[in-house]
């Protein structure tokens, strides 16, 4: 019972982070054809960092779920995945931050 309403939990939080990953993915798409179609100034920072933002929180929501999924099975090898996954992570997190930072300020 108590495991599966943890292994529920994970696959809730892995599925978040892939709906907010796809339709951050979705409202860029959306965003561009915008642009291109009305003909507007073509500066897609403001698109670049919205999707970039969506991104990491994704990722954020991944990791919760593989930390959870840790937690009912922490064999050495589930252990070594989820620090193999947080490690590449924390790259892709790092990169996205510093991409952030370089489109300065915005929303």
């Amino acid at each position: 019972m108590y495991e599966d309403i943890i292994k529920i939990a994970a696959s809730f939080l892995a599925l978040s982070g892939a709906a907010i990953i796809f339709f951050g993915g979705l409202a860029a798409i959306v965003r561009i054809l915008e642009k291109e179609l009305s003909k507007q100034a073509l500066n897609y920072n403001d698109i670049r960092r919205s999707f970039t933002s969506k991104v990491l929180m994704g990722l954020e929501f991944f990791i919760a779920g593989d930390l959870i999924k840790t937690v009912l099975e922490p064999s050495e090898d589930q252990i070594i995945i989820l620090a193999a996954i947080v490690a590449i992570r924390a790259v892709i997190g790092y990169s996205l931050n510093k991409e952030l930072r370089d489109l300065g300020p915005g929303g």
